[in-house]
């Protein structure tokens, strides 16, 4: 069934793009182009989107244009997230002292559905807003500092995901990949400047399958269970709860360290210029 209702959209979208496109000497198949932006991250350190760490963001993209309101664009997209308590106005947050950054990839097939006809050079219809929304998959690795030295995350398991910990839930923690899904929603809006080349600005939110962008989910294991290194206390167990930074200890096992019920979450906030790939078709009789 849901093959069908895809193969039946596409062709709409085909046959409609032809007859919509046919009225003008100049068709629109596609277009290519560069993006350049900034990126934030909400989760479990960023709670109340705070944008004291925009990152930069760079992208490249493909749009296949199957008429003047639909297209289908292929992206891929590089920029690095962070974030820290420091940046909280919350008693807790500050005592927790937790931060983290990463630098993430990601690639991404989108919908993009323009509100107003667009043909490139149309003085009458040069400009469109648009809604664009996808799928796509994201690489990322979030690493921490130490009296200067920098630390990844996610081999360390500072939630006990490489002791076999048990949690709250009853279940045993595991590592988490490096790897996960993303719903890219947003909106935009693109001006033609003249034929093949076209100006855009686009705000979209990542809704992720990961509560681990940040390597901050559920509990807190406690230094004690975890193994010592040389006698002395591992960077796994010192990670996991850097409150004695600021001069108490809040880690105890099964206190709060983030929340597991909401997953996290980036957005990206960009610029673009694109060129028109487009081919001449002779304007139909009336």
């Amino acid at each position: 069934m849901k093959k069908s209702i895809l193969s039946i959209f596409l062709a709409f979208a085909l046959i409609s793009g032809a007859i919509a496109q046919s009225e003008y000497g100049t068709v629109q198949q596609g277009e290519f182009g560069f993006t350049l932006g900034l990126a934030t991250y909400f989760g479990d350190i960023n709670t109340r989107v705070g944008l004291n760490a925009l990152k930069p963001a760079v992208g490249i993209f493909y749009r296949q244009q199957f008429n003047n309101y639909m297209g289908v664009r292929l992206s891929a997209h590089y920029t690095e997230l962070g974030y820290s308590d420091i940046y909280s106005k919350n008693d807790y947050q500050l005592a927790r002292n937790l931060s983290f950054n990463t630098a993430l990839a990601e690639f991404a097939v989108n919908g993009d559905f323009n509100f107003f006809k667009f043909i490139p050079g149309d003085p009458y219809h040069s400009f469109t807003p648009y809604v664009t929304v996808g799928i796509g998959v994201f690489n990322y690795n979030p690493y921490a500092y130490l009296s200067g030295d920098k630390y990844y995350l996610r081999p360390l398991g500072t939630e006990g995901q490489n002791i076999g910990y048990i949690g709250d839930d009853g279940k045993v923690r595991k590592p988490y990949g490096s790897m996960a899904v993303c719903f890219p929603i947003g909106l935009g809006v693109k001006y033609s400047i003249r034929n093949n080349l076209n100006l855009s600005f686009q705000i979209a939110e990542r809704f992720t399958t990961t509560d681990y962008l940040d390597d901050v989910s559920t509990t807190y294991v406690g230094i004690a269970n975890f193994p010592p290194q040389n006698g002395k206390p591992s960077i796994a167990s010192i990670l996991q709860d850097r409150s004695f930074e600021r001069g108490v200890t809040i880690g105890v096992e099964g206190a709060q360290r983030g929340w597991s019920q909401q997953k996290d979450q980036y957005m990206i906030a960009e610029l673009g210029i694109s060129f028109n790939i487009t081919t001449y078709k002779c304007p139909t009789a009336k």
